[in-house]
């Protein structure tokens, strides 16, 4: 075993010790992790000391030298002489009366830096919402995906605990790879009869659910920190379905089937085909199994945006993702002799990049894609070359045909559909930055404006702190639903631009490691975040429905961003809400909303016979027979979604909500309307009063038109919340106005 990965191993069974020291009794989950500094005395050995530490939390009956406190977490020797130990504030005003005491301290968290969009939804080691829910213990995560690479170190078992007994999955690795981490690995692709990873995808999905945690990862150096996914604790059962990146749809369903057998209680699904009718979509049908046995369901939005309509996975029963930036750059500067400076980003971040002026060129729209036939005649050799996206030629394949005729570095102009964010960096084998199709207008009127046009080129590197964060990703598929308008999708955003996880091989020529990691984007990349927080929320609240799971994630999320304004678009103008959906996911709210929208699974056989389903394709779905005629169906916005989605003419529409306490037992909330522009919205009643916990009340939203004034829009947007003195419970409201 190589150095680094026994400094990981180290790593990591010292952090797990910390996880476990959360499970002390009720005076000891009262007290706080302690940094306690001691003047150091002579010890014949590193054992007379070690045991001098524990004597000082000892009792007075108990001062055996062989006396291990379980308080104590690190015991140190070479930084300072001192030790960490849980303490209580009596603890820690006895240890002051030792006079070898120096100083005693509250342990202080310092921020995750990578993959850190674990740290960008406020998950923090030790304290908050990872703490509370026991950093998902105990819950399976089933990855539907190309599979994993089991040797990988996000992948180690280090601390974690048997699954539970209502395992049954298996291992079908021909070599020992599973362990108490990976719990479950199977195929069932066309391929090579293994679950072996040969793409990539799975095992950076995997890791970003649930890897554990590993020191000292980076992409190219840049993004460095440590690795975490979003349910560290979590058990991982994998399941390849798609050899290569492709899915079929036996595959996939078969893989769910395995799945639900074996016990998983979350199910994540980065793949998807074109919305359609339900009863002929592969993954609603396996996902409606899935949450009658309780297993939630989570699936990427689609990466066909900005464009309207294009979702997919937009079954009700479901958990819909859309991708938003973090607030991590890797940022790369060029600047202009006439004083503009332009932040690009760039993977590869070249430090001995010189920093004097070279010559700055564009190869005119002829050469403009810097394939190698366009800059045969055109002499680029010791230039920053200007190239743009937009045909068939990645960043990197430019890159390396700039670097071939002898360029000294390579800017990439974004395509105008990608906006004004880089929200998707290809590592490129040369000095780079990647800028917006705004931003690289600005450097062609430059290059235009004078006869000989320079450019300076600085690599500054990780970046935190971008205010404009969340940003609704260019490519995230938009609304509205076309299978089901009458429910709001998508439900939620997540981290889905640049995020660093787990990869099979080394990107960036590293030999000698297994902790490799590549940094991709998506709604692949959301959906596996969103997958951990339900993974979370489980483990907190093992009575949840998946629709309570859900309904916690959506009323509780943001709407503003880091600065807070509404949250953007790539174009940096507000997102709409067939962008965003509820808002971008706030894990540590959604583990304590007060109320939840839930829904029993024969609460959507009313929905889907409204729909206009025949009695065979709700059968279909839901594996029961049933008669349309004799049920009472509803319209699609009157199912219990946690979100209104209204198609409004002259006649006024009436629908009806019910709101389960999960909250404070006595409590009372009043409802806060945000009205959308043209609609007058009435609550019945104002206010609701609860008086236990599971209390279920009920109200009803009349919505109708103004008539004071003529109305410009076609779709508007609002919202309703429920607010208490602790609580808000926010639902999103669109409406669609049809012609008068």
């Amino acid at each position: 075993m190589g150095l680094i990965s026994i400094l990981i191993i180290i790593y990591i069974s010292l952090l797990i010790i910390s996880l476990s020291s959360t499970t002390f009794s009720n005076e000891e989950r009262d007290s706080q992790l302690y940094i306690v500094h001691l003047d150091a005395k002579s010890f014949a050995n590193w054992e007379e000391l070690e045991s001098w530490y524990h004597s000082l939390l000892s009792t007075h009956e108990n001062k055996s030298s062989s006396y291990r406190d379980p308080r104590m977490l690190h015991t140190y020797k070479n930084v300072f002489t001192g030790f960490a130990a849980w303490l209580s504030p009596d603890d820690v005003t006895a240890l002051q009366k030792h006079h070898r005491f120096l100083h005693a301290r509250p342990e202080r968290v310092f921020p995750l830096h990578t993959t850190h969009s674990p740290n960008f939804l406020g998950l923090n080691t030790n304290f908050g919402l990872w703490k509370n829910t026991h950093y998902g213990e105990g819950v399976i995560i089933g990855v539907v995906d190309t599979g994993i690479f089991p040797g990988h170190p996000s992948f180690s078992d280090e601390g974690m605990p048997p699954p539970p007994a209502k395992w049954k999955g298996k291992c079908e690795f021909n070599f020992t790879a599973c362990n108490n981490k990976l719990i479950g690995a199977r195929y069932f692709s066309r391929g090579n009869g293994s679950p072996l990873d040969d793409d990539g995808h799975g095992t950076h999905v995997a890791g970003t659910a649930a890897g554990s945690f590993v020191a000292g990862a980076d992409f190219f150096g840049e993004a460095d920190g440590t690795a975490a996914g979003v349910a560290p604790l979590a058990h991982l059962a994998v399941y390849r379905a798609c050899p290569k990146g492709i899915c079929p749809e036996s595959d996939v369903l078969a893989a769910m089937d395995a799945a639900i057998e074996d016990g998983v209680d979350i199910l994540s699904l980065s793949l998807g085909f074109p919305s359609g009718p339900f009863a002929f979509d592969a993954v609603a049908l396996g996902a409606f199994s899935a949450i009658q046995k309780g297993v939630f369901v989570s699936c990427s939005a689609g990466n066909s945006g900005p464009s309207y309509g294009t979702l997919e996975n937009v079954a009700p029963w479901i958990q819909t993702v859309g991708a938003s930036t973090i607030d991590r750059k890797i940022v790369s500067t060029l600047s202009l002799p006439n004083n503009e400076d332009i932040d690009g980003e760039a993977f590869f971040q070249d430090k001995h990049f010189p920093s004097e002026p070279f010559p700055l060129i564009y190869p005119g729209e002829s050469g403009k894609f810097c394939d190698s036939e366009s800059l045969r005649h055109t002499n680029v050799k010791g230039k920053i070359v200007v190239c743009e996206m937009g045909d068939e030629t990645s960043a990197a394949a430019k890159a390396r045909t700039v670097s071939d005729a002898g360029g000294a570095a390579i800017v990439i102009i974004n395509e105008v559909i990608k906006g004004l964010i880089n929200s998707q960096l290809d590592p490129v084998p040369l000095s780079s930055a990647q800028v917006s199709n705004a931003d690289g207008m600005k450097i062609k009127a430059y290059i235009n404006s004078t006869s000989s046009p320079t450019a300076t080129l600085q690599s500054k590197g990780t970046v935190i702190g971008d205010e404009h964060a969340p940003i609704v990703a260019s490519f995230s598929s938009r609304g509205p639903s076309l299978a089901s308008p009458g429910i709001l999708k998508p439900d939620i955003i997540g981290p889905g631009v640049n995020i660093l996880a787990a990869w099979p091989v080394s990107i960036d020529g590293r030999a000698n490691t297994k902790s490799t990691f590549n940094m991709i984007s998506g709604t692949s990349m959301a959906c596996p975040h969103l997958s951990g927080v339900a993974a979370l929320l489980k483990s907190a609240h093992p009575d949840w429905s998946p629709a309570a799971i859900k309904s916690a994630i959506m009323t509780t999320a943001d709407v503003v961003n880091l600065a807070g304004n509404p949250i953007e678009d790539q174009t940096l103008e507000a997102a709409d809400i067939f962008a965003t959906g509820a808002g971008h996911v706030n894990p540590s709210r959604a583990n304590d909303p007060g109320l939840v929208y839930d829904i029993e699974p024969q609460d959507y056989i009313p929905y889907l016979c409204g729909l206009s389903y025949t009695d065979r394709e709700v059968m279909m779905i839901t594996q029961q027979r049933v008669k349309c005629e004799e049920v009472s169906s509803i319209a699609e916005a009157q199912l219990n979604y946690p979100s209104f989605s209204v198609v409004l003419g002259k006649q006024v529409q009436r629908y009806t909500r019910t709101v389960t306490n999960v909250g404070e037992a006595n409590s009372s909330y009043v409802v806060r309307i945000s009205p959308p522009i043209g609609v007058h919205v009435v609550v019945e009643p104002k206010k609701l009063d609860f008086v236990e916990l599971h209390q279920k009340l009920t109200y009803s939203v009349t919505y109708s038109r103004e008539e004071s004034a003529a109305i410009n829009v076609n779709v508007s947007q609002g919202s309703l919340t429920w607010a208490s003195d602790k609580y808000s419970v926010r639902t999103p409201i669109v409406v669609v106005l049809l012609p008068r």
